[in-house]
């Protein structure tokens, strides 16, 4: 198995299959952060907290739109059923031990995007060859510095003093959310043929 996307093609370009799927996950993971972070701003309070929310959701509508728009798409039957699992495995879940109607969806939020922004790293899967003015290449590098901005904000959430009695739930949470994520980026690139570096 490779650690990275490729061999690359004629133009010098990621497959575009690889573009296909790769992509595709991100798009759905990303939106159903968008999601997720959307249920969370809907409290009847509107903060600091919800501000950040607020910048989080156009970060992650930028993302998404770059990335439709650098892809070189490619029909893909295979994406019929793993977009399927995906959406199924991204839906909203309960934060045990947490009682309050409003931090529930929050802190799900949060776990799920803190989940995201550190456990897949698209950009890592480049080949050092891609040339940098290559469309997807730019936008998954572009995913990367944005990610490193938006987990910054999800880590000072879940550390919050609001949140101090609920660590525990939160620390479950985190796991079960990062462990979805990596089961399910690991199942796509070994499709590819690629084994991602811890």
């Amino acid at each position: 198995m490779r650690t990275t996307l490729g061999p690359l093609d004629a133009a010098g370009r990621i497959p575009a299959i690889q573009q296909t799927r790769v992509a595709s996950f991100l798009l759905s993971v990303h939106g159903a952060e968008m999601r997720l972070l959307s249920i969370a701003l809907a409290a009847p309070t509107f903060g600091a907290r919800e501000i950040e929310v607020h910048a989080q959701i156009c970060r992650e509508l930028e993302i998404l739109s770059l990335l439709t728009r650098a892809t070189s798409w490619q029909p893909d039957p295979w994406l019929l059923w793993s977009l399927w699992r995906w959406e199924m495995a991204w839906l909203p879940q309960p934060v045990a031990g947490v009682s309050g109607v409003a931090q529930g969806p929050a802190i799900d939020a949060a776990a799920f995007g803190y989940a995201l922004h550190t456990a897949i790293r698209p950009a890592a899967l480049l080949p050092e060859q891609v040339p940098l003015t290559d469309p997807f290449a730019a936008a998954v590098r572009r995913i990367e510095f944005e990610s490193s901005r938006i987990v910054q904000a999800q880590i000072r959430y879940l550390k919050s003093q609001e949140l101090a009695p609920a660590r525990d739930a939160i620390a479950a949470a985190v796991d079960r959310r990062h462990q979805q994520m990596r089961e399910l980026w690991n199942e796509l690139l070994a499709g590819l043929g690629v084994a991602q570096e811890s």
